[in-house]
């Protein structure tokens, strides 16, 4: 059986055609033991090194994760996995339709519908009077036209749900607001539950307080997730549990696990960092209690779980390390981060893969397991890594194929961009200038192109993962075959490029 999707389909009509299907595919495909459940469970802000399982190989002991750790142990851990885009709403997007934030034209955090500019709007033109270069507008919502991974699974007979950030749309009513024309219940998720959970960003509702010691506050979002666990699924499900922890603002109300942090750390080890660890502990606490869940239901056994990070950490306090930059930059230690895939009975316990595999992968993934003879008759970027999943060799990954990252934009915006250091370090501890600028990575090289100054860097991952050695000048004919082939990517999808300040 083939799924086809034909992206001439006005939004509403599509998403008929996809509910159709669904109800049609369900009943055929519901008894198909070898068709698992998926877990995708999705922090925000986690630094590359802030897990115990991916810290300890670097010298970092300070964060305890067990649960994270056990999951790393029960199945495989990738060295070389990606977000899409170096800030949160562009690598949603991206993991949501398997296209990369240039060809979808979403390459920043979305805004409230006031910050809908044009190029043409004055307003928008003087942001940037102190710059060389004016950043494309805003693009606040992720087009209903898009067809996402849920709605690609609920066509071929899977439940769909989701607990958390959504963020691909403009802020509804408060700050991260689900909108209700462009949220995930038009998108494809049969299932929705809109909640900050413990998050800080929940405290105006008055619904969070300090915990006794060895105690963690009631998580909505994780019980909302449980719930929806717990519900008689006739089919198999997706289940997308997309966390806002561990993003800013740090969290003051475990005390008693601050404490603990405070008597271990050592020196250089700042208040904020020590805050840090204890977020990143609540994290791994509530990701335990859902896989403890998973496993009460009986469905541990047949469901394949992802945990993974939608870009790099805060360069403040995360672990970035051994990697050069951070959130907001596309050094690798603003896109490299952790990936753990566990599936019982196929992916091999305490496994590690090598390849670079980038979030925009997920879809054609997902949608390879749901049903291997099913197509997508649309550009997609992401190639499906379930051979890699399964300890198989594939001549595809091989043959070093190129990521790519689009980032037209300056950081931080407005005023605070002056204040910012100019230079971008390994855990410098401070939030950096970063300007507009364009990466692919093709094999053990990565080239960066930045448009102010038409400009590349070229790195060795493999030697230098730090990227302090620029071989550029050295090896100039790997640079320009790699800026060439970057640029005719770019041009290929109608990326969107910073232009010149017009009088």
């Amino acid at each position: 059986m083939v799924f086809t999707c034909q992206i001439s389909l006005p939004g509403a009509v599509r998403s008929c055609c996809y509910m159709l299907l669904a109800l049609i595919m369900s009943q055929a495909y519901a008894a198909r033991p070898d068709r698992p459940n998926i877990l995708l469970i999705y922090a925000d802000d986690l630094g590359y090194a802030d897990l115990g399982y991916y810290g300890s190989a670097y010298g970092n002991n300070f964060i305890e994760t067990p649960h994270l750790d056990q999951l790393a142990k029960e199945g495989m851990k990738f060295n070389h996995a990606y977000a899409s885009a170096p800030l949160c709403s562009p690598s949603r997007a991206a993991l949501l339709t398997g296209k990369t934030p240039a060809r979808l034209g979403f390459e920043f955090v979305t805004k409230y519908e006031k910050d809908s500019l044009t190029w043409e709007d004055k307003a928008w033109q003087n942001r940037f009077k102190d710059k060389a270069l004016v950043a494309p507008p805003y693009t606040l919502n992720l087009p209903l036209e898009e067809v996402t991974l849920a709605e690609a699974l609920q066509a071929e007979g899977y439940t769909t749900g989701i607990a958390g950030k959504w963020h691909v749309a403009s802020h509804y009513q408060k700050y991260k607001g689900w909108h209700p024309q462009y949220g995930p219940a038009q998108q494809g998720f049969d299932w929705t539950a809109e909640t900050f959970g413990s998050h800080p960003y929940g405290y105006e509702e008055g619904k969070i307080s300090s915990t006794e010691d060895g105690e963690f506050p009631v998580d909505a979002l994780t019980e909302q997730a449980i719930n929806f666990l717990q519900k008689d699924h006739q089919q198999p499900f997706f289940l997308f549990v997309s966390h806002y922890y561990v993003h800013t603002p740090l969290d003051n109300t475990r005390k008693w696990l601050i404490e603990k942090y405070r008597r271990k750390a050592g020196k250089g080890i700042t208040e904020d960092r020590i805050r840090y660890a204890a977020f990143v502990e609540t994290l791994d606490h509530y990701v335990g209690k859902l896989l403890e869940a998973l496993a009460a239901e009986g469905l541990a056994e047949n469901t394949l779980v992802l945990f993974t990070s939608d870009n790099g950490g805060h360069p403040a306090f995360a672990y970035n390390r051994p990697f050069r930059g951070s959130k907001w930059n596309l050094y690798e230690g603003g896109i490299r981060v952790p990936l753990l895939a566990r599936w019982p009975g196929v992916i091999e316990k305490q496994t590690t893969c090598e390849d670079p595999v980038v979030q925009y992968d997920f879809l054609p993934t997902f949608l390879e397991i749901a049903n291997p003879a099913a197509t997508l008759e649309r550009p997609v970027d992401g190639i499906s890594i379930l051979p890699l999943l399964k300890g198989q060799n594939d001549a595809t990954f091989e043959n070093d194929r190129a990521l790519i990252w689009h980032f037209p934009y300056y950081h931080p915006e407005g005023e605070l961009f002056e204040a910012a250091e100019p230079k971008i370090g390994v855990e410098d501890g401070y939030v950096s200038q970063t300007y507009p600028q364009s990466s692919i990575r093709k094999g053990d090289y990565k080239l960066l192109y930045f448009y102010e100054e038409d400009r590349v860097e070229l790195y060795n991952l493999i030697n230098d993962p730090s990227e302090k050695k620029d071989l550029s000048v050295q090896k100039a004919g790997e640079a320009k075959a790699l800026k060439e082939q970057l640029f005719a990517y770019l041009f290929e999808v109608n990326a969107r490029f910073p232009r010149k300040i017009t009088e």
